[in-house]
């Protein structure tokens, strides 16, 4: 079983349609999959048409074990199930805080899920705190999209410096290009050095598409309403790349 976070410490990179596109084409190919959603804002949880709402006594995460694995919801698409976010995710960080072996709640969390699942994917809030911490311990790779700008380029070194600091380590952090826009001069500039500064940069990137935007109109991963679509295309060469980069 693997676990990959769609993890950034920038928001509007394009983390959740990233998690939702890779978790349904995971689950496509023949993998049990979890996508589970970890941002208060429930974006994941609203693209698969399921209500934000865990069980009480799943709520906050205080304990692994049949509360929160009662919580887990099926989706339209074979192999594919969810576990929602609500509201409560937003205390997420000081629930754990307050916990005993608190960077290591959310792994002892998933632990029951490991039994059931190929692969779980965490579409994470962009937060550098106990949460991400949390992250960190309990993902086997951390899947970082970059959006080719000075802003993105920035925050990505301060995770790296961030993970260096704290001794995570860093070989299982892979970066892919986001939201690139050809025609924009910077986008053109920018990506190359991005491939160039960063170890494990993945060759795939994800275009700058109205498609992927139309997600919250159609509710759907990009593959599914679109499956013809150069947006689409890009998702499956993204995973097949990190399929066969991570051998799973």
């Amino acid at each position: 079983m693997t676990t990959l976070a769609i993890y950034s410490n920038k928001g509007g990179v394009g983390k959740t349609s990233s998690a939702v596109n890779l978790a349904y084409l995971a689950a496509q190919s023949g993998k049990s999959t979890l996508i589970c959603d970890l941002d208060p804002q429930s974006s994941t949880t609203y693209y698969f048409r399921v209500k934000p709402k865990l069980k009480p006594k799943a709520r906050g995460f205080l304990r692994a074990g049949r509360p929160v694995f009662r919580s887990v919801k099926g989706t339209d698409y074979d192999g594919l199930d969810l576990l929602p976010a609500d509201f409560t995710h937003r205390k997420l960080d000081t629930t754990f805080n307050g916990l005993s072996r608190r960077k290591h709640r959310l792994d002892i969390v998933l632990k029951p899920f490991r039994r059931e699942y190929d692969l779980i994917f965490l579409d994470c809030p962009p937060t550098i705190n106990i949460l991400a911490e949390n992250i960190f311990i309990a993902a086997d790779y951390l899947l970082v999209p970059l959006i080719p700008t000075t802003l993105s380029i920035r925050t990505h070194r301060h995770l790296l410096a961030f993970l260096k600091e704290k001794k995570y380590t860093n070989k299982y952090v892979y970066g892919f290009l986001s939201m690139v826009d050809g025609r924009k001069k910077m986008h053109r500039q920018m990506a190359p050095a991005i491939q160039h500064e960063f170890k494990g940069m993945l060759r795939s990137s994800i275009p700058c598409l109205s498609l992927v935007e139309k997600m919250g109109i159609y509710r759907e991963p990009v593959p599914a309403y679109a499956p013809n679509s150069p947006a689409a295309e890009a998702y499956r060469t993204l995973w097949g790349e990190i399929r066969d980069r991570l051998q799973i």
